[in-house]
């Protein structure tokens, strides 16, 4: 199911991009867990039964993102492609969020 889930596999991309950034040691550890929560949030809130649950796991993968996109804003040399995935990844979720 999840190699079907357009939004889950632009994350496990972003995720091994963003493993790529040169960032202090402190915010990339806190990249290295913001990325694999947004992963594993989508995923698991593909697999909850009802829409309140989906919604949750999916608003804390869209808090995730954006604790990425602020990262990448601290750090001042993301590669702009990253950036750009990152804005496009978020708006996938804030519609899950809104349609699930």
């Amino acid at each position: 199911m999840l190699e079907k889930f357009r939004t889950y596999q632009l994350s496990v991309k972003f995720y091994h991009r963003a493993q790529r950034l040169s960032l202090p040691r402190h915010l990339k550890e806190q990249m290295n867990r913001a990325s694999s929560s947004v992963c594993l949030n989508l995923a698991e809130g593909s697999g909850k039964m009802t829409l309140n649950d989906k919604r949750k796991f999916y608003a804390i993968s869209l808090g995730s993102m954006r604790e990425c996109q602020a990262i990448m804003d601290l750090s001042n040399n993301a590669d702009p492609e990253l950036v750009k995935l990152a804005s496009s990844i978020g708006a996938c979720i804030y519609k899950l969020c809104r349609s699930s």
